[in-house]
């Protein structure tokens, strides 16, 4: 036991060591552009941090000035350890390098490979193989699903009611590589379309309105289908 209690402050030691050499090392990028200094973002005190997140003081503000001014921890989901990834594995200059999201996607291995022949689909699995990015997103993706109520738990709720929680969880991570890449590269904020929420009300509304017009259109009575109207007032 006391080998074992020596190895782990070891361990704790090594950890801290590391912490303190990333946050020196991102501190000196930051240097380099003394515009970012001045950049400043809004706290999150919801934002739990975890074992696996670095211990760099004010991460949230250090992140905001490295990205210039784009605040990824805006993003539901997203977290200390997610953007600690996303800046080890390909930091601000690393995203120029794919054109397009769908080939920031397809790098990460979270884009489906579509076989097609003759026009017609074989197959569209996603292909094997991952990196450290990959893991950060699928474990943001994961706990998006655990939301309630916002633009990105939606989606993953309802990739989930159709395919099951791994289809979900690959699908949203996908939806995150795809919404950083346009973050960063054309340099907006996160802004989750709201409407998007409200889609089954909408959906709704039209089958109201192409309902009624039956109605009118056929003259329809509620005894014609099987309504009486007592059982309408009751509704």
């Amino acid at each position: 036991m006391k080998q074992e209690y020596e190895c782990y402050n070891f361990y704790q030691e090594k950890i801290k060591e590391c912490d303190c050499n990333i946050e020196l090392f991102v501190k000196t990028e930051l240097r380099k552009y003394p515009e970012k200094q001045k950049l400043t973002t809004t706290e999150k005190p919801h934002k739990r941090i975890n074992k696996n997140a670095p211990d760099i003081k004010d991460f949230n503000q250090v992140a905001f000035k490295y990205f210039g001014g784009i605040d990824l921890m805006a993003i539901e989901g997203v977290s200390h350890a997610t953007v600690m990834a996303i800046m080890s594995e390909i930091g601000l200059e690393g995203f120029a390098k794919f054109k397009t999201s769908k080939e920031f996607s397809s790098w990460l291995r979270l884009a489906p490979n579509n076989k097609i022949s003759g026009g017609k689909l074989l197959s569209n699995r996603i292909p094997k193989g991952s990196n450290r990015l990959k893991i950060a997103l699928r474990h943001s993706a994961n706990a998006i699903g655990n939301l309630k109520d916002t633009h990105l738990s939606d989606f993953f709720k309802r990739v989930a009611y159709r395919k099951g929680r791994q289809a979900a969880v690959s699908a949203t991570a996908r939806k995150l590589a795809v919404i950083i890449w346009t973050m960063i590269t054309k340099s907006v904020q996160y802004n989750p379309p709201i409407e998007y929420l409200f889609l089954d009300q909408k959906r709704k509304q039209k089958v109201l309105q192409r309902i009624k017009k039956n109605i009118v259109k056929f003259d329809l009575k509620p005894e014609d289908v099987g309504f009486n109207n007592s059982l309408i007032l009751n509704c």
